[in-house]
């Protein structure tokens, strides 16, 4: 049987940078479909970072985004009757889903302020090789690291 034709996604900038990384870091942010709230949320972040740090928060957005995102990670696969976790290089379009996604559920996680202000101190940790984006990050790799004796199953 043929696997299924994956299409490549297009997606729009955000409409104050004209970016298309932080347009979907705003979709990412975004919850029931309440794009205007998101917008404000990642802006106001954008400038408590502006701020805090005196840089362009853009480049540290950036900088966040490459900190926190994974060479490596394990995937599980049946050999044998036995499951194996399999290390595995992530592709660049799921190494950027893996930032974002941590990045928001860490600041989401925090308890206590305002959801700009989390995000703001949880990109600037990450662009600093901080927080806890970059430690799961580091687990990832940690795990990949336990299992790469198994990487000879590899696909």
């Amino acid at each position: 049987m043929r696997k299924k034709r994956i299409y490549k996604k297009y997606y729009k900038p955000d409409p104050s940078h004209g970016r298309v990384d932080l347009g979907r870091f705003i979709n990412y942010v975004m919850k029931d479909g309440k794009k205007s709230t998101a917008e404000r949320v990642v802006y106001s972040a954008l400038e408590k970072i502006k701020e805090q740090t005196k840089q362009d928060p853009v480049a540290i957005f950036e900088k966040a985004i490459e900190n926190a995102s994974p060479l490596l990670e394990v995937v599980s696969k049946r050999v044998g009757g036995a499951n194996y976790q399999i290390p595995h290089e992530v592709t660049p379009a799921r190494k950027f889903i893996l930032a974002t996604r941590w990045i928001v559920g860490a600041a989401r996680s925090k308890k206590g302020k305002p959801m700009a202000i989390k995000l703001a101190d949880e990109l600037i940790a990450a662009s600093k090789n901080e927080g806890s984006a970059i430690k799961k990050k580091q687990d990832t790799h940690r795990m990949a690291e336990a299992n790469r004796a198994f990487a000879h199953f590899a696909r």
